[in-house]
């Protein structure tokens, strides 16, 4: 089967983009957003269901009958996985046979909650994980060699974060900038998050040791952006830019171009809305929300993990069950891959050799798992 592209309606972008066709958009009806009719006209279109696609190859299975993963990150060029429910950290090694190099003792799954993202940077994990009344944000130094790591002791990055059964973000990333970023969802609260006091709702950036840049853009504070409901997906393209991928409840996903100091409108606002920050909650009522630079329905995406590869953007969605790509030279437009083929989609990440690795989540309580789910898969980028 082929693929399709569609342009979906576009944001209001920051600084880099521009938005195109107002009068056309203003002329269409709301559900008109995600028709498959391009704004050319008339076009049949096919669902992205095929095992390879002119800009990515066939998927192989690099390990299988994994229990809820929800993060992929790299040590070197071993990878690391974080099991939700179970705790435990995994190495994978060549022919995909997983082996636990620690487990993180104090994480507590519940419903959404539990061991969820990893990140690594010089020789150590950072781990975010739900605990009994917060999420904390961990660093464990790694230590031996592929095939028998181990993790030593933990350390404290940050505690406090609030908690719920759902809504817990989760996403941990380095930037360009060696700085440790951190989603974090509002937790069930949806006024945490406009209130800068609060760690709910926001995308965190800290130090690698856990303190406070001093050019964060609220002094003493760990808040990079706010307005956040439920954001899953980090990524930094080849210029600095920051994008992230964010759960909408019932109207609109989004992909956001994050800004130092950003308000990105939850609750006040969900998806393209273009609405000023009238100071509602504790907003600093001097600029617009930012609004995206794509919404989706959420029976189509429910974004979570995102990775930049090449000249694109890539999303794994979770309710959508596909690969959406996203090229950079056209954020306004994407191509969906693997529609329905592999299931629910946590993460994707950039290996060290520039493949995909795309994990699945079918055993997260939410999907419809296969005999050999839940999986790693790797894909290689054409282009």
């Amino acid at each position: 089967m082929t693929e399709r592209r569609r342009k979906p309606q576009l944001g209001a972008p920051v600084r880099k983009f521009v938005l195109l066709a107002v009068a056309a958009a203003l002329a269409l009806p709301l559900a008109s957003c995600t028709s498959e009719t391009p704004r050319n006209g008339p076009r049949t279109a096919s669902p992205g269901n095929s095992a390879a696609s002119p800009s990515l190859g066939r998927p192989g299975t690099v390990a299988d009958r994994l229990e809820a993963p929800w993060s992929i990150a790299f040590h070197g060029d071993t990878p690391l996985v974080s099991e939700r429910d179970s705790g435990r950290i995994l190495e994978l090694d060549r022919d995909g046979e997983a082996r636990a190099v620690g487990k993180v003792g104090d994480a507590r799954p519940m419903g959404e909650g539990g061991l969820l993202g990893l990140a690594v940077h010089k020789g150590h994990l950072y781990a975010y994980y739900t605990a009994i009344v917060e999420n904390r944000i961990e660093r464990y130094e790694i230590k031996g060699r592929p095939g028998s790591l181990r993790l030593g002791p933990p350390r404290k990055i940050l505690d406090g974060i609030p908690a719920a059964s759902f809504h817990n973000g989760g996403r941990l990333a380095f930037g360009p900038d060696g700085m440790l970023y951190a989603t974090v969802g509002d937790a069930g609260v949806e006024g945490r998050a406009q209130d800068r006091r609060s760690l709910a709702g926001k995308i965190l950036r800290l130090t690698p040791e856990g303190r406070v840049p001093d050019d964060n853009p609220f002094p003493g504070s760990p808040v990079y952006s706010y307005g956040h409901r439920n954001p899953q997906g980090l990524a930094w393209d080849d210029d600095g830019t920051l994008y992230a991928a964010e759960f909408g409840q019932d109207t609109w996903d989004e992909l956001n171009v994050i800004e130092a100091g950003g308000n990105y409108g939850w609750p006040e606002v969900e998806g393209i809305a273009k609405k000023q920050d009238k100071g509602k909650g504790k907003g600093d009522g001097k600029g617009a929300f930012v609004d995206p630079v794509q919404q989706w329905r959420p029976v189509e995406a429910s974004p979570s993990g995102i990775a930049i590869a090449g000249s694109s953007l890539y999303i794994a969605n979770l309710r959508g069950e596909r690969l959406r790509e996203v090229p950079l030279a056209e954020p306004g437009t994407y191509t969906e891959h693997f529609t329905r083929r592999y299931g629910r989609l946590r993460d994707v990440v950039t290996a060290p050799d520039g493949t995909l690795w795309v994990l699945t989540n079918n055993t997260d309580g939410r999907g419809d798992p296969g005999p050999d789910d839940d999986r790693v898969l790797r894909v290689r980028v054409k282009k």
